[in-house]
């Protein structure tokens, strides 16, 4: 028989949501339960340094997560190493199940299981991130202050990176496979007037280049669409801009969704279509995507799930 373990909230996710409704569901002494799943940490651990998050003037990514789960812990939430596959939520209290054979019964459920970049898949591009190859323009783009750098994709957010890192870069080259963007009209219009931005037309990244110590990046190489003709563009960082997916693997037969995937919540709120379920974190938010913008939706989830079962218990 498999281990059955129940609790008032079970916390899915280990970003800033997750740990940051760790931490105010255990103060509400509700004993949450927090299952940490596949990455723990969540896309902070790929980040290197940190220096939009109040209270530290520059720390790791994977450190700031480490101190978090720290604080979660240190409050009296329970953080299990496990991986949740599926959800009943039909059933009342609720049931999920971990990949360790584990079972979890829960009055309540935070989803806080986060987005994922979308990535190229190219070896050399996993082999540089957090090292010259980002996904976020906001999270890194002050790090290359006055160097050249390349933005890959051709939607708003390939275009909105690009305008966003000549605030630092000394020219950015937005590389699209095609010769036209996806964006809309008024982002391409602010791009075609920007003069620190090149486009380069129907290419594509094949390879990222660098060096190993200290590691970073040093180029790419890029491949014409039309000749195939491989060349190579110097940079000093990668920008991957093609999009992100939501991680809502869970609940996306279940929960209602739009934009993409991402999960619905009710105005001004963390409320799902299923009551009892709350959902905080990148994978709602398809806006912001910012670690304090999920630790504060983290915390209205652990707020609105005490009122919820304060609720049902009265």
């Amino acid at each position: 028989m498999s281990d059955t373990r129940h609790t008032k909230v079970l916390i899915i996710g280990s970003g800033p949501a997750g740990y940051t409704a760790g931490v105010y569901a255990a103060r509400a002494m509700l004993n949450p339960l927090l299952v940490q799943g596949l990455e723990p940490g969540g896309q902070l651990t790929t980040t290197t340094e940190v220096e939009n998050y109040p209270s530290f003037i520059e720390i790791q990514g994977p450190e700031l997560m480490v101190k978090m789960e720290e604080h979660a812990r240190a409050m009296g939430c329970d953080i299990e190493g496990d991986i949740i596959t599926s959800i009943d939520f039909d059933q009342r209290p609720f049931v999920a199940h971990g990949d360790s054979g584990k079972t979890y019964t829960a009055d309540s459920i935070i989803l806080a299981t986060g987005a994922r970049a979308k990535w190229l898949g190219l070896e050399s591009e996993e082999a540089f991130k957090g090292f010259g190859v980002s996904a976020c323009a906001t999270c890194d783009g002050f790090f290359y202050r006055g160097k050249e750098i390349v933005v890959i994709g051709g939607g708003n957010t390939a275009v909105e990176e690009a305008l966003f890192l000549t605030n630092f870069a000394s020219k950015v080259t937005l590389i699209h496979r095609r010769d036209t963007l996806r964006a809309e009209k008024i982002l391409q219009d602010r791009l075609a007037k920007n003069e620190k931005i090149e486009t380069l037309w129907f290419h594509e990244m094949v390879e990222v280049l660098g060096d190993d110590n200290p590691k970073s990046v040093t180029g790419i190489k890029v491949k014409n669409t039309q000749t195939s003709d491989v060349s190579q563009i110097d940079c000093a960082g990668v920008f991957v801009a093609i999009g992100h997916a939501p991680a809502n693997e869970l609940v996306k037969d279940t929960l209602e969704t739009h934009m993409g995937g991402y999960v619905v919540t009710k105005p001004d709120s963390t409320e799902t279509s299923i009551p009892g379920v709350f959902a905080a974190g990148d994978l709602t938010d398809h806006k912001y995507r910012q670690a304090i913008t999920s630790a504060g939706m983290g915390c209205m989830a652990a707020l609105e799930a005490e009122r919820f079962i304060a609720e049902q218990e009265g």
